[in-house]
């Protein structure tokens, strides 16, 4: 692996000393008015309520539309496929009026129906989804009715401060899917072997090819609603493709020969990007720190660990707070962000992000890297050494665990291999086996069949979007998912601070219920952080209207190519 890098970044270069006057591909984009990016894995659901991974996000992204939208730039909601709304009965009510004139991409209108049908899919108990976490309300669900073909009326338990966040979901075709619905078979449908035809969006594009580990190809909608200022039609794309290259040396040398259009550079290749930005005829922009969250996560699912009477001591380390803070006080936080991100990176010590600049908690206190303080916790908690190099549990069980990650980033195999050095220094052994984002996400979400993760969850502006995340009963609570309680007192305490920080209407006000959740993931440790990424974008100077912000494109239907 290290060979073949060095010989992709000596082409690289040899690019560069040629002036990097490259041939594009024979599909002008400007005259296709076609964008090129590239994803690194292949999606593993078309069903936007089933999605769960940030790949299958990508692919189907812009296919689906919400009621509202929330600007990138300021961060507030405005309105999506609700034209307006109004709040009454003191916050307790809102009534969304719905755009005239909207059609699904096979001519059908898009009416109040397929809202409804949208939210009891949501709720549906049989239809497992991300959603429904942050769209209940005291453990409640929102109750809604249509009066009319253009009107949904949502009324609520309570006020409810993050609803025009919640209700940010994709809207799905009624008259499509709910025989599917009826029938239980809605988890099986639109799997990434449905023929894109049969995908009926109402977003700003439709999906006309799918490739396995190739590609996915768009075209503009014809039907989109969204018009520019003199009636033109949006987007002013007409069309999209992303190439699947789970390799990122091969991502960026398509993006250094012009195959693709938009990059975001690891951090070895910022300076260089920027130094040539002029001969590429690129722009490298600093768009802020990354609002997602990468940590390791050990697995404390007793579904996984306990069989009858016998529990696997791997379960009692994973618990025990002791464990946890030896392995926080062995991640090498500076030296991850020295060797594995040039210096382009800062030290994470909260799941939020300081780019979220009311709800980050800016009060907790680092787990300073000290391997020698952690040889102190663990011998202090029984964890001895039972011969050189091997430390074992009270029980006398040597300490071993296996690691994995997502395979084609290799930044992620460094930061593995840097943890997996510092704990054998502790005698604690490691084994490390990276798998296929696919069968990853398997393990985490059906298998439970894995001890250690390194993974990367994106971030969200409103901390109740994160309900799937933070509350027990959520399908993505990694270490120890869909609770039918809380297993433990601060898991349930968590869950009590999600609904009390929903009460309170000012924004600033509400900061501290999250701010205490986040010391408590903090204290508790079922994940631990590691650091966070500056993010850069680097573009072909002939798109136009190309906006991106650290929490995603702004206004993205007015891009275009100007001609070179």
């Amino acid at each position: 692996m290290i060979r073949i890098r060095a010989v992709l970044f000596a082409l690289a270069a040899l690019l560069l000393a040629a002036g990097c006057r490259v041939n594009r591909p024979p599909n002008d984009h400007a005259a296709t008015q076609t964008l090129y990016d590239s994803m690194s894995s292949d999606p593993g659901t078309f069903n936007p309520l089933l999605v769960t991974d940030s790949a299958s996000n990508a692919a189907i992204g812009d296919l689906f539309e919400s009621l509202v939208r929330i600007n990138p730039q300021t961060l507030l909601p405005e309105p999506g496929l609700a034209a307006s709304w109004a709040l009454g009965d003191g916050g307790k009510t809102i009534t969304f009026h719905l755009r005239h004139g909207v059609v699904w991409s096979d001519g059908v209108p898009f009416t109040s129906r397929d809202v409804i049908f949208t939210m009891r899919t949501i709720y549906d108990p049989k239809v497992p989804n991300s959603t429904v976490s942050s769209m209940l309300i005291d453990g409640q669900p929102i109750a809604f009715a249509a009066p009319d073909d253009y009107t949904v009326v949502m009324r609520l338990p309570r006020p409810f401060a993050p609803l025009f966040y919640s209700v940010g979901f994709p809207i799905i075709p009624a008259h499509i899917l709910e025989p599917d619905v009826a029938s239980g078979a809605f988890i099986h449908t639109w799997g990434i072997d449905t023929p894109p035809g049969k995908l009926i969006a109402d977003g700003a594009y439709l999906m006309t090819r799918y490739v396995p580990a190739q590609q996915l190809a768009y075209r503009r909608n014809p039907a989109y609603w969204m018009r520019d200022g003199s009636g033109g039609e949006l987007p002013r794309l007409r069309g999209q493709v992303r190439l699947i290259v789970p390799d990122q040396n091969a991502q960026y040398l398509r993006f250094m020969v012009g195959i693709t259009d938009v990059y975001s550079p690891r951090p070895e290749e910022v300076n260089g990007l920027r130094e040539n930005a002029a001969r590429l005829h690129i722009t490298v922009k600093d768009v802020g720190i990354d609002t997602g969250s990468l940590f390791f996560v050990f697995n404390r699912n007793p579904r996984h660990y306990v069989a009858g009477t016998v529990t696997n001591p791997k379960y009692k380390w994973f618990t025990d707070p002791n464990f946890m803070r030896a392995l926080a006080h062995s991640i090498d936080k500076q030296g991850i962000i020295n060797l594995c991100f040039r210096g382009l990176a800062v030290p994470a010590i909260s799941d939020t992000s300081p780019e979220n600049k009311i709800f980050y908690n800016p009060n907790l206190t680092p787990y300073d890297y000290d391997l020698n303080r952690a040889a102190r916790i663990l011998d202090e908690a029984g964890y001895r050494m039972l011969r050189p190099g091997v430390r074992g549990d009270p029980d006398g069980h040597p300490l071993i665990f296996s690691l994995t990650t997502n395979t084609g980033v290799p930044v992620r195999d460094q930061m593995c291999a840097i943890f997996k050095q510092d704990l054998a220094t502790l005698g604690i052994q490691v084994n490390y086996r990276p798998l296929e984002f696919i069968s990853l996400v398997k393990a985490l979400e059906s298998s439970f069949d894995w001890d250690c993760v390194l993974i990367g969850f994106g971030g969200t502006i409103e901390p109740n979007d994160a309900s799937n995340f933070l509350r027990s009963s959520g399908n993505l609570h990694v270490w120890n998912p869909s609770q039918s309680k809380p297993a433990t007192p601060w898991e349930a305490e968590i869950d009590s601070l999600m609904d009390q920080g929903t009460t309170v209407m000012d924004e600033r006000q509400r900061a501290p219920f999250y701010w205490r959740i986040q010391q408590i993931l903090h204290d508790e440790l079922p994940i631990i952080e590691t650091v966070r990424q500056a993010e850069y974008i680097a573009y072909r100077n002939t798109i136009v209207g190309y906006n991106p912000t650290v929490w995603g494109l702004y206004k993205p239907e007015w891009m275009e190519f100007r001609a070179q």
